[in-house]
């Protein structure tokens, strides 16, 4: 998501839209022109799905976040390893498996997107859908610190203000409701630091494949987590009936399903377009939250809110400038050479 500078005075890139809530990375070979319709309607389905999600997770009572993770790494290994085989990529799989120089990356690019997983659906579990929203929101701004923190590399002016903007709407939020939006800061820093290790220790396999290794990774945590939660007799899934367990099953393919989306609208679509649509299923969580959920948006909220968009468009009129600089720059010199 983050690349490194190649002197001392670059800037960092624009961060390469990640798949929310599952964080996924694909190869990026958009077209030319980036506006093709079946990569726009794959791009917003994808977007579309995660930003209604919670509604979906809201259908899961009473199955606790704890267990509506432990599950959906269940299923969602089980579709994974069924969409491989129809993919003919399980070779692939092996393969990955089979490498421990990747152990290393997998096992932590797997701990971050399980404790993202867990903290967005204790978003919904609690109430606060509203944090969940926010913490996507931040996340282009925490890409950027990532790589100035972990990278050294340099802020552009504007990206400062954006930043100072974003940490302004946190303290105001912290102050006013009296207390910090943990869930928020949780979900922008694991979602960061996961596509900060996928693009920094990447790996030359299909996004499925990746994500079904990761999966691979975790499902010792559904192995424990069922039977410990079977043992207190909190396993809903088996005891609410067959449409709960259904419900519950449908973790795996809306896990993968608009990760499927996001790749196909990938190769098609450029990063900038990519970049504007990403901001759809944060946008989504928040009037889910407010309109469906009745989440309560008092004053300190909205103030919040409304910092926390100032610093995006801060930040993407910033990312839009240095595009079109750069397209500019890359047109004269094609020019002088030709």
């Amino acid at each position: 998501m983050i690349r490194r500078s190649s002197s001392a005075s670059a800037t960092p890139t624009s961060p390469v839209p990640a798949s929310p809530d599952t964080g996924a990375l694909p190869t990026v070979r958009p077209n030319e022109s980036g506006s093709s319709p079946a990569g726009l309607a794959s791009g917003l389905g994808a977007y579309l799905i995660w930003g209604l999600l919670p509604l979906y997770m809201a259908a899961l009572d009473p199955a606790s976040a704890v267990e509506i993770v432990v599950v959906r790494i269940g299923f969602s290994l089980l579709f994974c390893l069924v969409l491989l085989a129809l993919m003919r990529r399980l070779p692939e799989l092996v393969t990955a498996l089979r490498t421990p120089r990747r152990w290393g990356t997998t096992g932590l690019a797997a701990a971050l997107i399980g404790v993202n997983w867990f903290l967005y659906a204790l978003s919904v579990t609690s109430g606060n859908v509203l944090q969940a929203s926010l913490g996507y929101f931040m996340n282009p701004l925490v890409n950027v610190l990532l790589g100035v923190l972990l990278l050294g590399e340099r802020l552009r002016r504007l990206q400062w203000v954006a930043v100072a903007v974003a940490v302004t709407a946190v303290l105001v939020m912290a102050l006013a409701l009296g207390e910090v939006p943990w869930i928020s800061l949780g979900l922008a820093c694991t979602f960061g630091l996961y596509g900060f290790v996928k693009k920094r220790f990447p790996v030359p396999v299909h996004s499925v494949t990746a994500m079904t290794a990761e999966t691979v990774a975790l499902a010792p945590v559904f192995v424990v987590g069922t039977a410990l939660l079977a043992q207190a007799g909190s396993l809903t899934t088996v005891t609410e009936g067959p449409g709960h367990f259904w419900l519950m099953a449908a973790s795996g393919i809306l896990t993968a399903l608009p990760l499927i989306l996001f790749s196909a609208a990938a190769k098609e679509l450029t990063l900038t377009t990519l970049g504007m649509l990403q901001y759809t299923a944060p946008m989504l969580q928040f009037l889910v939250a407010v309109l469906v959920l009745g989440e309560h948006m008092p004053a300190a909220r909205w103030i919040g809110f409304g910092l926390i968009w100032l610093s995006l468009i801060v930040f993407s009129a910033d990312q839009l400038h240095e595009g079109r600089l750069r397209r500019r720059a890359g047109r004269a010199a094609a020019r002088a050479h030709a």
